[in-house]
């Protein structure tokens, strides 16, 4: 199958193509393994491949779900499967080899996919950009120059050099939205409890983060909510389900909304101009489509909500460290945590349990009023990122932060250094570049990154929120933008 072919395609089409007899599953998997060798080198998305288990479940028979026979990568973080290595971007865990599958692996499975690779992350998803030690940065097809973002950079760099259609991602403060939006692609963070997190995991940081996909057609996204929606066994809530299949949402323009516009700034001190005017230009788009947009800005305490996040993080940290010793037999030694993961997990050793549980109940007071200031919209439309894509190594501690990091890293982590802002200096750079997605996170609503923006030949992303269980609501005003400006057939030039 000739690559032009290939990439006229997203999952669905391909999906259709095989049910019609026009392509084999085989042929498929041949194309997007040719099309990785070919990008690969270059872009360092793909860390770890499988080809023969994916010929050989092939050559097996595929279930008859919506996507049988699409080739398929997931992100080398959360989605396990039985064999093959788990890694989260750490040496840690560089040999780490589970003995099952994710919950989301065994839908993705059902539905028929084809996965023969892992992408690559930061380590523990810790970064929103993707530059791991263990196996070095990933590359922006757009621009090998800059980053594509994270931490779901691998997943999206492969889908935007045509390598698949469609991967696995997952979010936690952004990490599908950041790399959709670097990308040019369509990033869904579903509300909290709409996929699964299973078997072994209760749910992810706080409930905060959460598995779904990058694609390049609204349509994409839509069809893997249906094929992967819905609670397993022993999930400690769910959201409730949509009023038809999300595909069937997709026809018609939805009727008109209430839309919040915010080109201010939430949680970084400023806006890029081109990230600002994505949006603008986006909200001028469904005006005139007949929605109503106006002008608000949510209330959001930037230094309460900082802090309260990253005390959690932080917590989060040192529980995957102690997670992972138990697996292992041992604690990470020194060298096999990257600077700013050990710093953060020595941080969060020397949290006592009534600053986290402080932290949660604020964070949470926090959510609550950011929520219900927008009651009366049905979306909130802000720019994805407070900056366009990043060169790579931008975020690489210096000066200041690569001191403290030293100290954090070698002498007993004081209570006087944890109450001295510490966390919050660790936080300072990222959150200029992600200052509008980590309020989803909390709040559990659904968000979506649409490519409606570009600054120099980069993608732009434009960011929709909406209501918690209204994946509906954000998909079908997506398709009208979709419908409007197709951007799915463009592809990066040095790809």
């Amino acid at each position: 199958m000739k690559f032009e072919d290939y990439a006229e395609q997203d999952a669905t089409g391909l999906a259709a193509l095989a049910a019609a007899g026009e392509v084999t599953p085989g042929e498929l998997l041949d194309a997007a393994i040719a099309r990785a060798e070919t990008v690969n080198p270059a872009l360092n998305a793909i860390v770890h491949r499988f080809d023969q288990r994916a010929r050989d479940r092939v050559d097996t028979g595929l279930p008859d779900g919506p996507f049988r026979g699409v080739p398929f990568l997931l992100k080398d973080l959360t989605a396990a499967i039985a064999g093959e290595p788990l890694t989260g971007g750490s040496h840690f865990d560089a040999d780490y080899r589970p003995d099952y599958d994710h919950a989301m692996v065994e839908r993705f499975l059902a539905a028929g996919l084809v996965p023969f690779a892992k992408t690559n992350c930061p380590e523990w998803g810790l970064a929103p950009v993707t530059e791991p030690r263990l196996f070095g940065p990933c590359r922006n097809p757009w621009n090998p120059s800059l980053t594509p973002g994270g931490s779901s950079g691998g997943s999206a760099a492969a889908v935007a050099a045509g390598v698949v259609p469609a991967a696995h991602a997952n979010d936690g403060g952004g990490s599908i939205r950041i790399p959709a939006s670097c990308c040019g692609l369509v990033g869904l963070k579903p509300s909290r409890g709409r996929t699964p997190a299973g078997p072994v995991r209760r749910d992810a940081w706080w409930g905060a983060s959460i598995d779904h996909v990058v694609t390049r057609t609204v349509r994409d996204t839509a069809a893997f909510l249906d094929a992967v929606r819905g609670p397993d066994a022993g999930a400690p809530y769910a959201a409730p389900p949509p009023p038809r299949p999300y595909r069937e949402l997709l026809q018609h323009d939805p009727a008109p909304l209430r839309i919040a516009l915010c080109a201010e700034p939430l949680l970084s001190r400023a806006v890029d101009p081109a990230c600002r005017s994505a949006a603008e230009q986006a909200a001028q788009l469904f005006a005139d489509a007949g929605h109503h947009v106006e002008s608000f800005t949510p209330p959001l305490p930037r230094e309460a909500f900082l802090h309260a996040y990253m005390v959690l993080l932080a917590a989060n940290v040192r529980a995957e460290a102690e997670l992972g010793g138990e697996r292992r037999g041992r604690r990470p030694r020194r060298g096999e945590l990257e600077p700013t993961t050990r710093a953060l997990s020595r941080l969060g050793a020397a949290l006592t349990g009534h600053e986290v549980a402080l932290a949660w109940e604020h964070i949470g007071m926090l959510a609550r009023r950011f929520a219900r200031a927008l009651d009366g919209y049905d979306v909130l439309l802000t720019p994805t990122l407070s900056q366009t894509p990043r060169p790579l190594g931008a975020l690489d501690p210096r000066g200041v932060k690569r001191a403290a990091l030293g100290v954090l890293n070698t002498l007993p982590v004081a209570k006087g250094f944890l109450m001295a802002d510490a966390l919050e200096l660790f936080a300072e750079d990222v959150f200029e570049f992600i200052g509008y997605t980590p309020p989803a996170n909390i709040t559990g609503q659904p968000s979506i990154s649409l490519p409606l923006g570009e600054d120099d030949g980069v993608p732009v992303g434009v960011l929709a929120t909406g209501r918690y269980g209204e994946e509906h609501v954000l998909l079908g005003l997506a398709a009208q933008a979709e419908r409007a400006r197709p951007w799915h057939r463009r592809f990066p030039a040095a790809a």
